[in-house]
């Protein structure tokens, strides 16, 4: 494309939007009542263009707590609202309050009697839809199918917000759920996965699959709050455990080394104990390890989201894991959980950093035997070089022609790297194969 010529005849104007008695008014130059949005209109002679620069703030909470179904605990209910003068009002309020709430069908066989309980006990008037958040049924057909419910439930779309409890699946289906109902209505993350405590529960995305690829439709809207909750999480399968470990290690080895240590020496002990007070051979250092490591993991996780959180920097940290796996878990599903297909990934490119050179094989030793400490797959026969080459090449499609791959330079440390040849992705895919196949096939319940 061509420089596109000036108008010299132009005639460019800024103009601020002032609040005037309860609307807002254009005016020339500052004010005191100002909107951070401005609008820049342009005068030439084929007519007039207006520049509309709209800031959109988002604010959102993400809180741990304790004993969230506790009756006397009201965060499920109030939490979200961060105005103390209206949290206030309606803590004295008579109105009764009303909720929709969206739960994953097996969180709701383990919890459904102390969430009705909750319910009840706080006189709230409540809908519980109990729904299979799988990732199969992951689609605009169960979002349409929670629209209907929360219509026919007739919510207040300002001051009642839809609460979605449950894993990583659950939690994107709602919140697009919401972000589509009157073109905004504040929705509510309770993770009960270790996956989505550390991961879905607090970026702004939401989505669902379609045409066969992984959150294809989907829109940036956080939720208004998230509730952490370990004690959810003890419930939740090892298997399931090991699964959150993947995007925590996936932080580690992006950005904090000392998380990454933490996972190689305790990782065995925060998969036993599911991240849960033990009172048998581990004592206290359970509870330490648990809550340093996901705390760790959160606020590493929030460094990258907040500031990116409708991804216009196409440089990413947190895509480590997800350059090869989204492919390689719809190829295979449901066989992969979303956590071992990212591990897969990232043991693939491991092999791609010490094979570039970013990494020593004492470095690259470390991360796999980690990895296969926390119980995570190492590699798969799905994982083909085919796959791995298709995926790269939508990459490029989809982050403005570059690869934008995140590598580990080291134990903690990392960056993106755009010019890995194909002789070294052959060569690391080569070795990955030899060296991991083997004792994968042995090991694998794919």
């Amino acid at each position: 494309m061509g420089k596109v010529k000036e108008d010299s005849n132009e005639n460019k104007t800024e103009l601020s939007l002032v609040r005037v008695k309860g609307t807002w008014k254009c005016k020339l130059g500052k004010s005191d009542s100002v909107s951070a949005a401005k609008i820049y209109e342009s005068i030439t002679e084929k007519g007039t263009s207006w520049t509309v620069v709209s800031p959109i703030v988002f604010t959102y909470k993400v809180t741990e707590t304790q004993d969230l179904l506790d009756p006397s605990n009201n965060t499920l209910l109030l939490g979200h609202i961060t105005d103390p003068q209206q949290l206030e009002d309606n803590k004295k309020s008579n109105k009764q309050i009303k909720r929709f709430l969206v739960v994953d069908q097996d969180v709701y066989k383990i919890y459904g009697p102390k969430l009705t309980k909750y319910l009840e006990a706080n006189n709230v008037l409540y809908k519980i839809l109990a729904l299979p958040t799988t990732e199969e049924n992951k689609s605009m057909k169960m979002v349409l199918k929670i629209l209907e419910e929360v219509d026919n439930f007739s919510l207040d779309r300002r001051t009642e917000p839809i609460i979605a409890i449950g894993g990583g699946v659950c939690l994107d289906i709602v919140g697009l759920a919401a972000s589509l109902y009157r073109r905004r209505t504040p929705y509510i993350r309770v993770p009960t996965t270790l996956l989505s405590y550390i991961d879905a529960s607090i970026g702004a995305k939401t989505g669902v699959n379609f045409a066969n690829c992984k959150n294809k439709l989907g829109a940036y809207i956080p939720p208004a709050a998230s509730f952490l909750d370990l004690s959810f999480i003890q419930t939740v399968p090892r298997r399931h455990i090991s699964n959150g470990l993947a995007e925590m290690l996936k932080m580690a080895l992006m950005k904090h080394r000392g998380l990454f240590e933490l996972l190689e020496t305790h990782g065995r002990m925060l998969l036993d104990t599911k991240f849960q007070v033990d009172n048998g051979v581990y004592g206290r250092n359970c509870l330490q390890a648990a809550s340093q490591s996901t705390r760790i993991a959160i606020v590493t996780m929030l460094e990258e989201l907040v500031p990116n959180l409708w991804e216009d920097d196409l440089n990413r940290l947190v895509d480590f894991g997800h350059l090869i796996s989204p492919a390689l878990e719809m190829k295979v599903l449901p066989s992969l959980l979303h956590g071992e297909a990212v591990n897969i990934d990232m043991s693939y490119m491991v092999y791609v950093s010490k094979e570039s050179g970013l990494l020593t094989e004492g470095e690259k030793q470390r991360i796999i035997s980690c990895m296969v400490g926390l119980e995570l797959p190492v590699w798969h026969e799905a994982c083909t070089m085919e796959l791995i080459q298709k995926s790269l090449n939508d990459r490029l499609k989809h982050s403005g022609g570059l690869v934008r791959m995140p590598l580990p330079i080291g134990l903690g440390e990392a960056d993106i790297c755009n010019d890995t040849s194909c002789e070294i992705l052959d060569r690391a895919y080569a070795k990955w194969c030899d060296e991991l196949s083997v004792s994968s096939d042995s090991n694998s319940d794919s």
